[in-house]
């Protein structure tokens, strides 16, 4: 723990050019920051800290008023009139609190769960876009992830779909968290929490803890932030695509507290008008959320939290460009309220315990105003999670949850008049979902053998069944730098309930199943650089999907033409296999970054048609790379390239772009390989009692041509199909502005 002289420096007494010296640091790290530039108010004389923080620049008579600023931080401004010892100051990154103090680590990556990857700080705001400012759009640069998308949020991992993965806010699992447009899922889609209040993104994309369950592919642990309990502060932003702002401040005189409000309003259509040759796409949003935090004793802690956010669709003014079962008009509302209590009886032991809602509603209507579908979706769930630290080197952590699920909603179909509209779904029901974990860690060989074991039991009301599901690790660390690492479990996914009870449904499905089995090795070079090397593979077992859903080609020249009632199995098992390479830089200095490259294969087998195919999400080769640095103290770059072999084309089809037809093997087209370069230029202006950033932005700066699958237009007798692809964002320059007052 390292003491801020706040108010100490040499007596800036009745002398002119005293000589104010210090250093500035980074107040999550406390790395040492290079190029942030010092200032003395009063005669407005600057300085430029150099590579180990350190400073020094003259004070005026009587005393002088500090102003530290650096672009990506908080600004920090400080009056100086005695002396104590040497000074040093501490800066928070702009999308964190501000900190008093700075916990001393091994490293740049030492607070990183074992085998997940992090984001915090800059890493999220510059790689979240000025464009669509979403924290998803960090998580798609990280390596094994791929999302050859520029409308929406959602990504794969590994070969699997988004539905698989699990996003946790704040130790919560949500059910569908983003702004989207429901029964259309190639419409636009952001996530429904604000960049500006997250703490951290942990991705574990193989083999995750058993503290999070009911997914089977990977796990999104986000974490919200407090507001900054120093002061009170209102940012406000605006670019191209939406406008947003955010206050923040202490809760009350004694300052036990904070409190934090953020507002959301979305321009996606301004950008989409402009970039898209179909007229018929439309997507607006908006969104609040706030939290307030509280400390009710040395022990005892609170905290409630609120998102809500509303989003549709508008096709007002292409009446003619659609069918009567398109959608024309859409609302869509979703909102989630937590409440978290936590307690600490002592320093070996820490208990969260949370209660949370969650509701969601849509409507959906044609050009007519006759009603497609209509969907409300509402779960309470209460979890608590706790840590005993036995000893320094042996942790036992446990927990349980229950979640009661309700869903209804139907679907219809609409037919020329007069015949009625066809109900073609329609689910009613509600479900619990229970379970508990448990898991022991150990270090022997003071801290260079770690050995974890554990397993969860969890069970589904509809299901009337239970699952088991053990985990198991060991990590050996041969010297400082090196670590090799080696983890298994196994995961269950069960059913949504609107499956179980819907009509294409039934009572008796499996949930799908998962093993995981993954090794790999970290490699530091020096504190601020590492490698790490994965290998995995994933098998699937009863995996939900629809075999006569979708048209195809028979044996012998004969077709089939599909069938929208057709039944959901556990038809599907699998497999997904593969490695990647990640090399990355962490420092609050120079280039800060990453390359990672990832080879994947993940195919399937259904057992209803007895035929073996490439995952819908099937990917070989994934290339993620980004890049930011601090060219001066105001002005930082930042770069993100993205590259994707391409994913099949969802079906039965074979051709080229002159024809396309129905086949007898699925997902064998594919789309072109995805790559998409960006540039960010960020550029601050500080003044005393606010600040304003500017951020350039240039998408696809090499206007690449990417596309996407959109769905099956439509079939003739003779097997030619009409296949819908979208263009995506041309080269597009975008801006944005934030101002900030304190």
């Amino acid at each position: 723990m390292r003491w801020i002289a706040a108010c100490a420096v040499a007596p800036l007494l009745a002398q002119t050019g005293i000589e104010i010296s210090g250093r500035v640091i980074d107040s999550s790290t406390g790395e040492p920051l290079a190029r942030v530039r010092v200032a003395v108010v009063e005669t407005n004389t600057a300085s430029v800290t150099g590579s180990s923080g350190e400073f020094k620049i003259q004070g005026g008579p009587g005393g002088a008023t500090l102003r530290v600023t650096a672009v990506g931080y908080r600004p920090y401004q400080i009056r100086l009139s005695q002396v104590q010892g040497a000074m040093e100051i501490l800066l928070a990154p702009e999308t964190l609190r501000h900190s008093e103090s700075v916990q001393v680590t091994a490293g740049a990556f030492q607070e990183e769960t074992p085998r997940a990857v992090s984001l915090s700080g800059n890493e999220l705001k510059n790689l979240a876009s000025v464009l669509a400012d979403d924290p998803m759009r960090a998580v798609q640069g990280l390596p094994g992830v791929a999302s050859n998308d520029d409308l929406q949020s959602q990504f794969s991992l590994r070969g699997a779909q988004f539905q698989r993965i699990g996003l946790y806010l704040d130790g919560v699992l949500l059910h569908a968290p983003f702004h989207t447009v429901q029964g259309d899922p190639g419409s636009a889609s952001l996530t429904i929490f604000n960049g500006d209040i997250l703490d951290t993104v942990n991705l574990h994309a193989g083999a995750p803890p058993v503290r999070y369950g009911d997914r089977t592919a990977g796990a999104l642990d986000v974490r919200t932030r407090d507001g900054d309990r120093r002061r009170f502060s209102v940012r406000g932003t605006a670019s191209m695509s939406n406008a947003g702002v955010m206050a923040e401040g202490p809760l009350g005189r004694s300052k036990r507290g904070s409190w934090l409000a953020a507002a959301r309003k979305s321009y996606l259509q301004y950008i989409i008008d402009r970039t898209s040759d179909d007229p018929t796409i439309g997507f607006a949003f908006s969104d609040v959320q706030g939290r307030v935090q509280r400390d009710f004793g040395k022990r005892w802690s609170g905290s409630l939290g609120l998102i809500h956010g509303t989003s549709g669709l508008d096709r007002t003014g292409a009446e003619r460009n659609v069918g009567l079962n398109t959608l024309f008009r859409t609302d869509y509302d979703f909102s989630v309220a937590t409440a978290n209590l936590r307690f600490a009886p002592g320093k070996a032991i820490l208990a969260n315990s949370r209660i949370s809602l969650l509701r969601e509603q849509y409507l959906n209507r044609n050009r007519t105003d006759a009603t497609l579908g209509r969907g409300f979706y509402r779960e309470w769930a209460w979890n608590t999670d706790v840590t005993w630290q036995q000893v320094s080197h042996a942790a036992l952590e446990f927990g349980a949850v229950v979640r009661r699920m309700g869903d209804n909603g139907f679907a219809n179909r609409i037919q020329n008049a007069p015949l009625p509209p066809v109900t073609i779904d329609q689910h009613r029901g509600t479900g619990v979902r229970s379970g508990g974990y448990v898991q022991q860690s150990l270090g022997l060989a003071q801290g260079r053998v770690q050995l974890t074991a554990g397993g969860r039991v969890d069970g589904h009301s509809l299901a009337q069944r239970h699952a088991a599901m053990p985990f198991a690790s060991a990590a050996v660390q041969p010297t400082a730098a090196t670590r090799l690492s080696l983890a298994w479990g196994q995961y269950v996914q069960f059913p949504e309930v609107s499956q179980y009870m819907a009509r294409t449904g039934f009572r008796f499905l499996l949930p799908e199943r998962a093993v995981h089995t993954e090794a790999a090795l970290d490699q530091r070079i020096g504190e601020r650089t590492r490698v790490r090397l994965q290998v995995y593979n994933r098998d699937d077992r009863d995996l939900l999907f629809r075999p006569l859903l979708e048209p195809r080609a028979l044996p012998g020249g004969r077709l089939y033409f599909g069938n929208i009632l057709a039944p959901t199995g556990n038809t599907l098992r699998g497999y997904s296999r593969g490695w990647q390479a990640f090399l990355q830089r962490r420092t609050a200095n120079g280039f800060t970054g990453w390359i990672g490259y990832s080879w994947g294969k993940t195919g399937v087998r259904d057992d209803r048609l007895g035929i073996r195919f490439p995952a819908d999400f099937d990917q070989r080769h994934t290339v993620n790379l980004f890049g930011s640095y601090r060219l001066r103290p105001t002005v930082n770059l930042s770069t993100k390239w993205v590259y994707g072999s391409g994913f099949p084309v969802r079906g039965f089809y074979s051709g080229t772009a002159a024809e396309f037809l129905l086949f007898t093997e699925r997902n064998r087209l594919r789309i072109p390989a995805y790559q998409r370069a960006d540039f960010r230029l960020n550029k601050t202006f500080v003044r005393d009692r606010w600040q304003l950033t500017l951020f350039a932005e240039v998408i696809n700066l090499t206007n690449h041509e990417n596309i996407r699958f959109d769905e099956l237009n439509g079939i003739d007798n003779r097997g030619r199909v009409r296949l819908g692809f979208d263009k995506m964002f041309p080269v597009l320059p975008s801006a944005g502005i934030v101002m900030e007052f304190y």
